[in-house]
C-alpha cells in the first residue's frame, strides 16, 4: 500500500502545477490591512469655521407657482386644467421666463395620448428658452 501511495505523489509531481497558492499572499494582504487599520491616528482635534450669516429675504415662495401641462387622450392640451391650443401654450411658457423665478412647470400626458402629440408639445415648451 505505501508503495502505491509514492508512485501517485511521483506521478502528480511529474506535471508542473499550473495553478498560483494564493494563501500566502492573502495571509498577507489581511496581516498588512489590520496594521493599516492599527496605524490610522484617531481624529481628535476639530477646526472652527466662521461661516457667513445670509439675509433672509421676504419674497414670494415660488414654490407655490406651479404650471401644469397635460395632455388628454383626445390630443387636447390643458394648462392648470383649461383647454388652450399650442399658440397659448407658447404664450403661457413666454409669460412664465419673464418671470423673476421661473416657476415650475408639471407635464402629464395621458397614458392614452398619441406620442405625435406629446411631442408637439415638447418642442413647443423647449422653443421659448
Amino acid at each position: 500500500m505505501a508503495l502505491s501511495l509514492a508512485q501517485s505523489d511521483t506521478a502528480q509531481m511529474e506535471h508542473p502545477m499550473g495553478e498560483m497558492n494564493t494563501t500566502p499572499l492573502i495571509d498577507v494582504m489581511l496581516v498588512l490591512l489590520i496594521m493599516f487599520i492599527l496605524t490610522i491616528p484617531i481624529q481628535t482635534h476639530s477646526v472652527g469655521v466662521d461661516l457667513p450669516q445670509g439675509r433672509i429675504e421676504r419674497s414670494v415662495d415660488m414654490n407655490l407657482i406651479k404650471n401644469k401641462v397635460s395632455i388628454d387622450a383626445d390630443g387636447l392640451i390643458r394648462w392648470n386644467g383649461a383647454a388652450i391650443d399650442r399658440i397659448t401654450l407658447r404664450q403661457y411658457l413666454a409669460a412664465s421666463l419673464r418671470m423673476p423665478v421661473e416657476p415650475e412647470l408639471q407635464f402629464e400626458p395621458d397614458a392614452a395620448a398619441r406620442y405625435v402629440a406629446v411631442d408637439e408639445v415638447l418642442r413647443t415648451s423647449v422653443a421659448p428658452g
